[in-house]
């Protein structure tokens, strides 16, 4: 079985109660209050469906979960931080560091997939909630699929214990360093500042402050023979690190990201990046600017065999 990198096959859920998650904020410098909340769902799911439209008429295919009303989990629409699909048939479930994130975990969605899929083994990490030792997904880890490669910045919601157990599981390495925001903040979760696809990176570089680390990640990339394409701090905050390199059903390779993503990189960037594939967005604003995730986190890659 090839290991790939993307695939044609994600899951996402759908909102009901989407909205700002005072449970999250403190380590999310991503995130901001609008005040109106209420018109915050109605928006956020006009652009959660105008997303899966972009998609599916890309030839990508997509599984739409509806979420619930109960139990309230306002981050429910960024999947790929509770769950991950592999291609051996394994299943992860990640401790969460926000309570009411945990409540995310679904089994009833990971039973659905089985209509579709060949699962084999499901393996819950979440017991390290009870330590308070978190690993949330590919959020916290950007996955180098063929090459068994997991970057990690270390944060409060990324713990080296837990992620080196997943690699002890998975046959991974490890890459983890640290890495802050132009003001000294630890960025929350890995794949903020990097995207990795099949033959390029994208990174910001200058959030990772230790030059040695920094050096590591840098020729880890060159030697997997990754195109590195650098990103500024500006182009990070505008969630241009939040790409994902996905499948058509047809084969054909997809860039994923969100408007303001494509708005930020420049020409010459997207000319490197159209190397390797489509570039598609979605305009996604409210989504970002309320749960301080963008397009990538949206998406659960379903990576099982069928």
């Amino acid at each position: 079985m090839t290991n790939n990198q993307s695939t044609s096959n994600i899951l996402m859920i759908r909102p009901v109660s989407f909205g700002f998650n005072e449970q999250t904020a403190a380590s999310n410098a991503f995130q901001n209050r609008d005040a109106n909340q209420q018109a915050v769902q109605d928006k956020a799911l006009a652009e959660f469906d105008g997303f899966v439209k972009i998609l599916s008429d890309a030839g990508v295919n997509v599984t739409v979960v509806d979420d619930t009303p109960e139990p309230h989990t306002p981050d429910s629409i960024f999947p790929n931080n509770w769950v991950s699909f592999h291609d051996d048939g394994t299943v992860y479930l990640y401790p969460m560091q926000a309570e009411n994130r945990r409540l995310e975990r679904r089994e009833d969605i990971i039973t659905n997939l089985e209509d579709k899929f060949k699962i084999g083994h499901v393996i819950d990490l979440s017991r390290f909630e009870a330590d308070n030792r978190f690993l949330e997904g590919t959020g916290s880890m950007v996955l180098d699929r063929p090459n068994k490669i997991a970057y990690a910045c270390l944060s409060p919601r990324t713990d080296k214990q837990v992620l080196d157990l997943f690699c002890e599981q998975t046959g991974y390495r490890a890459v983890s360093f640290d890495a802050a925001d132009e003001h000294g903040k630890a960025i929350y979760h890995t794949n903020v500042l990097m995207c990795i696809g099949s033959g390029f990176a994208v990174i910001c570089v200058d959030s990772i402050p230790n030059p040695h680390e920094r050096i590591v990640v840098l020729e880890t990339l060159k030697s997997t023979q990754k195109e590195v394409i650098e990103i500024s701090f500006a182009q990070m905050n505008q969630f241009a690190g939040n790409m994902l390199e996905v499948k058509s059903i047809s084969g054909e390779t997809l860039i994923v990201m969100s408007k303001n993503a494509f708005n930020a990189i420049t020409q010459q960037q997207k000319t490197v990046l159209e190397k390797y594939g489509k570039l598609v967005y979605a305009d996604i604003n409210t989504i970002e600017t309320n749960g301080g995730g963008s397009a990538r986190c949206m998406m659960a890659e379903v990576h099982l065999p069928s």
